[in-house]
């Protein structure tokens, strides 16, 4: 919105942050001790910060997401390589006799 109105000609979304910063570098004799608004304003504009945290976020989902794939990988590699495990709920032949000695 290089005209300073937004999409539907009222205020823009930066325009508070452009106003302090506007009125630090009025005030200020060294514009260095302007930065914070500057930053803040140019935050409100391209989102630099916000970008960054969401790729942050994004990489370590994918990170936990491909641990995750793999540890269950590995368990299911170990289920079908492994012999049939039994809970104790069917009873068989060889397990009575050693029970009733």
């Amino acid at each position: 919105m290089a005209s300073g109105f937004s999409w539907s000609g009222g205020q823009p979304r930066c325009f508070a942050y452009w106003q302090e910063f506007q009125k630090c570098y009025a005030k200020t004799d060294s514009p260095k001790e302007c930065t914070l608004p500057a930053n803040d304003y140019l935050e409100c504009l391209h989102h630099p910060k916000e970008m960054a945290r969401a790729a942050a976020v994004q990489q370590e989902y994918a990170r936990q997401v491909e641990k995750a794939s793999k540890e269950n990988k590995k368990t299911a590699d170990a289920v079908a390589d492994s012999v049939t495990v039994g809970v104790g709920l069917i009873q068989r032949q060889g397990s009575e006799d050693s029970k009733s000695s």
